[in-house]
């Protein structure tokens, strides 16, 4: 798949401002792969959803966004599509994304070496101290913007970083490890490894249960949870709702704002 994004809007998002709308509110959405919607970071922002993800490769001291090699270019990187926006309407929303006043979270997905990626991701986003959460004189202090690494996660360097400014993105396997919250914020599974329902018929009562379950576990340790690979459909999205699902995955960024919206 190509990736819908082009130059001409790189250069829109860095000369228009970001700016929150105060009439709308936060919902449970995770705009998975967000880099091939239409525009990039701000179709998620407009739809006010918590959270962003975007696959990334290091190449050459940059980390451009594609979830292919073959996607990649120079010039769509991290910082241009993401947090050089951010950091903007974090300025103009006096410290915040949304009005508000909650974090976002921006999912970052290593897809190339865990560890040299870490290792220069952690020099990037000294840049941007001032809007992401992280650890400062042995505290975690919250900001604008949390940074959650998926994919390759490069689990015990991150975890030994005493000046971390990201958190870990856990698997249900990790429910019950007592790590620091803030180290572990959200705990993500693959949708099918759990589950054999994909949005047709009738979602049984066993699987219902084993969903809730899954969700008060992750909740019992303070942690968000997420299913990826999550059928796109609204009889799934309606599921994981009433379940308590914090970040509801889909591509459809303006059909689930749409039917959240419909359910208040």
């Amino acid at each position: 798949m190509v990736i819908k994004i082009y130059f001409c809007f790189l250069l829109l998002a860095l000369s228009v401002p970001l700016t929150a709308d105060d009439n709308e509110s936060i919902i449970q959405g995770h705009a998975h792969n967000d880099y091939y919607q239409k525009k990039p970071l701000k179709d998620a922002l407009d739809c006010c959803f918590c959270s962003i993800e975007v696959d990334v490769y290091l190449v050459n001291g940059k980390f451009l966004v594609g979830h292919d090699r073959s996607e990649l270019r120079k010039d769509i990187t991290l910082e241009s599509l993401y947090l050089d926006p951010l950091k903007e309407r974090v300025r103009l929303g006096n410290g915040y994304v949304y009005a508000e006043k909650e974090t976002l979270i921006l999912l970052v997905d290593i897809k190339s070496e865990g560890e040299a990626a870490y290792s220069e991701l952690r020099k990037l986003l000294k840049k941007y101290e001032d809007i992401i959460s992280g650890m400062v004189q042995g505290k975690w202090k919250q900001g604008a913007v949390d940074i959650v690494i998926s994919g390759n996660r490069a689990k015990e360097k991150i975890s030994k970083d005493l000046d971390r400014k990201v958190g870990i993105d856990g698997r249900i396997s990790d429910l019950g490890n007592m790590l620091p919250v803030n180290l572990m914020p959200l705990i993500s599974d693959r949708w099918g490894s759990h589950f054999k329902w994909k949005g047709e018929g009738v979602f049984s009562v066993e699987e219902k249960k084993k969903l809730k379950k899954l969700v008060d576990r992750a909740h019992s340790e303070n942690r968000r949870i997420r299913f990826w690979a999550t059928p796109d459909k609204k009889s799934v999205w309606k599921e994981l709702q009433l379940s308590g699902v914090d970040l509801i995955n889909t591509d459809n960024l303006k059909g689930f704002s749409d039917f959240i919206r419909s359910q208040k």
